[in-house]
């Protein structure tokens, strides 16, 4: 198991760093429909024939998708809270959570499931649905699965400001299913713990219970 343990600087994803991510210029879509004609070509094969004429359009309206959330702000959904009078002493958790992503060192897929979970604090609390929806806000973009695991508790640490945060990421990676190692059997496993999780072992022994227990 690879934890990220240590606390990442605030400041490396500060609201001003999410804004500027957010703002960056709209998904060429013509550029990619070049690109991938170009690539066609290259592996000599004719782009101009009925099974490909549309590809390149395809495909970008794909890349444009599967890359939507370097236009996304994690903020925009955990910023949504809500006042809950006990929150403080019983962890939030939402396991399971399904996710696609694209490996930035070979542009293939990988895909996996996030479990995430954290401690309130200040009697605030997010919806479930945010939790999810910030998963989705990382995962869209050319990635890392250790960088996923670290962005997920980070966004929660600085929207939240929860006592503790803890992330655990499975993945399947294509690039070594389909090429290199070639391994088929394989699964990746991060995680990510912030405040009291980072501490504290018993509480981290107890939250890493209830959320890899495969019965629950």
């Amino acid at each position: 198991m690879v934890e990220l343990a240590l606390a990442v600087p605030k400041e490396r994803y500060s609201p001003a760093v999410e804004r500027l991510e957010a703002r960056r210029r709209e998904t060429d879509l013509v550029r990619i429909e070049r690109a991938v004609r170009e690539i066609l070509l290259a592996v000599g094969e004719d782009p101009d024939r009925e099974g490909l004429r549309e590809t390149p359009k395809r495909y970008a309206r794909a890349v444009r998708e599967l890359f939507g959330g370097l236009h996304e702000d994690a903020g925009t959904h955990l910023k949504r809270v809500f006042d809950h009078d006990h929150a403080g002493e019983d962890v939030v958790m939402l396991r399971n959570i399904p996710f696609s992503s694209i490996c930035e060192h070979h542009l293939l897929p990988f895909t996996g499931r996030a479990h995430v979970a954290y401690l309130p604090a200040h009697g605030r609390v997010t919806g479930l649905s945010k939790l999810a929806r910030t998963v989705d806000v990382f995962a869209r973009r050319p990635q890392m699965q250790e960088r996923l695991t670290a962005q997920i508790a980070d966004a929660l640490v600085q929207h939240l400001d929860p006592r503790g945060v803890a992330v655990v990421v499975d993945g399947e990676h294509s690039c070594l299913k389909l090429r290199g190692a070639r391994k088929h059997d394989t699964e990746m496993r991060t995680s990510a713990f912030r405040g009291v999780y980072s501490t504290d072992r018993e509480l981290r022994r107890e939250v890493l219970s209830m959320m890899l227990d495969r019965r629950g």
